[in-house]
């Protein structure tokens, strides 16, 4: 086990988040958040394999603790590693987030009546096959995670849609509080100022996600062939990487458009945005999508389907259903030509400071917390 950065004692209550992964992603994008703006009293501490998301949070000053731990050095070790962790920081709270650290989580305090346990839910969805692949899987993995939720004290689901399946399939017994992941305004002032608009005949289309079957990347290469016809000019980036991409350049080869898509592999984010005009999102489901949030406070248009926490962050006329060719390119073309048509990120929306307040607040009043943290 290895803790570095902030090593040395503190009055504050230590919380120690879990996490098993230590690549950058969608949950090390929460937790860098996190650990930027800080939990108000609490001395944050960040338990996960030795990687890239351990680096940035050194970097930012958070202590940081490695060691065998993921789905990479096993259950066991994982186990073993979280174990010592506890028994040399004694924090007041782990939390724990997605559902391998879950598990592991559960299973090291299973007698430790002492220290709380909160978990976080960021990748559930209502369609059991989109992450188990088959019902039986899906069926043993719904049985694991009610009975890890035994043990928790504090449960958080990233949006409603996230809870609503949370209660539906895992049953916890126990309130369910909503933090939806927070974001700060564009100092620009948001998504109504950020960019001039594109030239019509010219709009840059952007995909950011991993080439992998439940984004529904050909839905998006079929739409955009239809209004690459109709706009000649039109442009499209498939950023990311996946078991899909060899897959999708032969997809755009034979609809005729491979001089126009570019498969550029991973991208900053920020930077992609900024050279797009609109941002297109398929998924099958998706949760609180940090891609959906950044696209909206960036100023661009926005078209995704209307699945899990999607509707909570865009506007109606900017859900299309995947399989809508024409609905996906009337609404891209909507969005170059009119900027009100762009969607604005709601003013109750929280910001990055006011989700880890409301973190906090579920650490003091555990099941007490109302069912969405509204924090102003």
């Amino acid at each position: 086990m290895v803790l570095s950065g902030q090593e040395r004692t503190t009055a504050a209550p230590t919380a120690l988040w879990v996490v098993p992964v230590a690549d950058l992603g969608g949950v090390a994008r929460h937790v860098l958040d996190v650990a930027r703006a800080g939990l108000p009293g609490w001395r944050l501490v960040v338990l996960c394999p030795e990687g890239p998301l351990a680096a940035l949070l050194r970097e930012s000053g958070t202590a940081v603790v490695t060691g065998p731990f993921g789905p990479a050095a096993g259950f066991r070790a994982s186990l073993r590693t979280m174990g010592r962790t506890v028994r040399t920081l004694r924090p007041s709270v782990v939390h724990s987030h997605l559902s391998y650290a879950d598990v592991v989580a559960a299973c090291a305090l299973a007698g430790d009546r002492r220290t709380r346990l909160v978990t976080t839910e960021h990748g559930i969805a209502a369609d059991d096959l989109v992450y188990h692949g088959s019902v039986a899987k899906s069926r043993i993995k719904a049985a694991m995670h009610a009975l890890r939720l035994r043990r928790a004290d504090g449960i958080i689901a990233v949006s409603e849609a996230t809870r609503r399946a949370m209660e539906a399939k895992w049953n916890p017994g126990k309130s369910i509080t909503v933090i939806p992941n927070g974001v700060d305004r564009s100092a620009g002032g948001g998504s109504a100022d950020a960019f001039f608009m594109p030239a019509a005949v010219r709009p840059r289309v952007l995909s950011l996600s991993r080439l992998s079957p439940e984004k529904r990347l050909p839905d998006l290469l079929n739409a955009f062939a239809k209004l690459h016809a109709d706009l000649p000019g039109a442009t499209l980036t498939v950023a990311g990487e996946g078991p899909l991409r060899n897959e999708l350049q032969e997809l755009a080869g034979q609809l005729g458009i491979g001089q126009a898509v570019r498969f550029p592999g991973f991208l900053d984010a920020g930077e992609a945005m900024a050279a797009a005009d609109v941002l297109v999102q398929l998924s099958v489901w998706e949760n609180c999508s940090y891609t959906l949030l950044d696209a909206v406070n960036a100023g661009l248009g926005v078209v995704a389907t209307p699945v899990g926490g999607n509707p909570e962050i865009l506007p109606a006329e900017c859900l299309v259903y995947a399989g809508d060719v024409d609905g996906i390119v009337e609404a891209v073309k909507r969005q170059v030509q009119a900027k009100a048509d762009r969607p604005l990120l709601s003013e109750s929306w929280p910001t990055t400071s006011q989700m880890t307040l409301s973190i906090v607040m579920l650490y003091i009043n555990g099941d007490e917390s109302p069912s969405r943290m509204n924090v102003s």
